[in-house]
């Protein structure tokens, strides 16, 4: 068993009332959890990383659980995605063990959720700063969800740290209309449409 020590975590929470535009009846919520743990692989190289996944599965359940209070439950909340960072001494592929414990957790927590979890995943220092991608969580083809939200830490993450972050969404963009699958024509059956 890996020990993740988790240093801390920020949680970020915004209302898009416009964009530029006139201002929506209903501003689109989106709120982030960011946590930094412990890599317990940083400088060295480990052959059996996937066995590890399960280690992270408690802090994916409770970051998940974190951002569906923070919305205020999970009625309403229709995007999601992920992302994570590996600092200087880790490898890229560290970063793929939140893969099962993010997105899993997350698709757990909403009944609806069909589609795959968007994730990125890049190496940075300090400071460094990652986009979360977003989409529908029920239909990947749903144009209106497509987004990223910046996040980051300015004291994270360090050499022999890994920065997780998950992030949910309420709406569409606020004035989406580049056409594509509509929400209320989702059939919602493998993920995609």
């Amino acid at each position: 068993m890996a020990e993740f020590t988790l240093r801390k975590t920020m949680l970020i929470i915004e209302e898009i009332h416009h964009d530029g535009g006139p201002v929506a009846a209903v501003p689109r919520r989106r709120a982030a959890m960011i946590a930094l743990v412990k890599n317990p692989f940083a400088g060295r190289y480990e052959a059996d990383l996937q066995s590890h996944m399960d280690d992270l599965k408690p802090l994916g359940a409770m970051m998940s659980a974190r951002l569906v209070g923070a919305l205020g439950g999970p009625d309403g909340i229709d995007g999601y995605g992920k992302a994570a960072l590996v600092g200087e001494a880790g490898e890229l592929e560290h970063t793929a063990l939140w893969h099962v414990p993010g997105g899993y957790a997350m698709r757990q927590l909403l009944s609806d959720s069909k589609a795959i979890v968007p994730s990125a995943m890049k190496q940075g220092g300090v400071g460094t700063r990652i986009d979360v991608p977003l989409g529908h969580a029920n239909a990947a083809y749903v144009r209106s969800h497509f987004d990223a939200m910046e996040v980051g830490l300015p004291d994270g993450p360090k050499a022999d740290e890994l920065l997780f972050a998950l992030a949910m969404t309420c709406g569409p963009r606020i004035h989406a209309r580049m056409g594509g699958l509509e929400v209320a024509d989702v059939v919602g059956e493998d993920g995609l449409r």
